[in-house]
């Protein structure tokens, strides 16, 4: 993936990257959620495109991300921490910080997507952001850190405040919009895989996508999907705040609507290891609870619904 220019999709040209902007990069993320790619894609992506890591936009350095509100205020995740090499840590506020995985108090956990391992942070850590300053993360008890892995500064665009920092909420908005673009690329491989099962499979004789049954649940996918493929390329091209909640949780209820619907379709078999679709689902449960969940979109929208009336 570092070879073909994944992770320095968005770095410029000058700097060694492919020069593309965030609407190719949605692009780019939808094929990786329908073909169900593993590891820490959106977290290498942002530290190679923004120059935060080095060998982040080669892939020699496998970077994973932690962000603080990942289950709602409880004690963060961060996903393939073993196989990573760097983490970059995108807090509430303040510019991004990059450690090692080696300062981070966390302990495995079962993940519900087994191609997805998850440890939990413990206790507080502390770290460098891009620019070199000293700062903290998370709750708990206290813990020594060494010094950062980061290069120091953002290359290009991606995430750089006006200060030249790096700026930790334009980050979290683009990861939030390329997990979208992952699960609705996840919502219309699900829809492929429903429409051409009812096309082969027969009961009683005929085709299940006969039945009108069977007919509306993949009609219902297919709205679910185009649903969300409008916002999410909206948002992409606007990277508007309102329009990446939106597109978060569209794409977020098309991914698990559309697996469960295409389980419902392939009935026993959608179960079996021999089917992708149950892994479809596991990860749609997954990503809907990283970055922007349900509840934190909708808060953010409605408070721009009404900002505007209490003024």
């Amino acid at each position: 993936l570092g070879e073909i220019g994944l992770f320095a999709l968005r770095a410029p040209e000058s700097a060694g990257g492919v020069g593309l902007g965030l609407p190719e990069a949605v692009l780019v993320f939808e094929e990786a959620g329908r073909a169900l790619l593993p590891g820490p894609l959106v977290a290498g992506h942002l530290a190679g495109s923004a120059g935060l890591v080095a060998g982040a936009a080669d892939g020699s350095v496998v970077v994973t991300a932690l962000e603080g509100a990942w289950t709602g205020g409880g004690a963060p995740l961060v996903e393939h921490l073993r196989a990573a090499d760097a983490v970059l840590v995108l807090d509430e506020g303040g510019e991004a910080r990059v450690l090692s995985p080696g300062e981070l108090p966390a302990e495995p956990i079962r993940s519900v997507d087994p191609l997805t391992p998850l440890h939990r942070v413990q206790h507080r850590v502390h770290g460098r952001n891009a620019g070199g300053a000293d700062g903290a993360f998370a709750e708990g008890g206290a813990g020594d850190a060494g010094g950062a892995v980061g290069e120091g500064g953002a290359g290009g665009a991606v995430g750089t405040s006006a200060g030249g920092g790096t700026d930790a909420a334009a980050l979290r908005r683009d990861a939030a919009l390329l997990t979208a673009a992952q699960q609705l690329g996840s919502a219309c491989r699900t829809l492929e895989l429903a429409v051409g099962y009812a096309r082969e499979r027969e009961q009683f004789g005929r085709p299940i996508g006969a039945f009108q049954a069977v007919q509306q649940l993949c009609a219902g996918m297919l709205v679910r999907s185009e649903t969300a493929r409008s916002v999410v390329y909206a948002a992409a091209v606007t990277a508007d705040e309102g329009e990446v909640c939106a597109a978060k949780l569209l794409a977020d209820t098309a991914a698990v609507h559309n697996a469960r619907d295409c389980l419902q379709v392939h009935g026993g078999m959608g179960f079996t290891w021999e089917a992708e679709v149950h892994l479809h689902l596991k990860r749609a449960w997954l990503r809907s609870e990283q970055w922007r969940t349900a509840v934190t979109s909708e808060e953010q929208l409605a408070s721009a619904l009404v900002r505007p009336i209490c003024h």
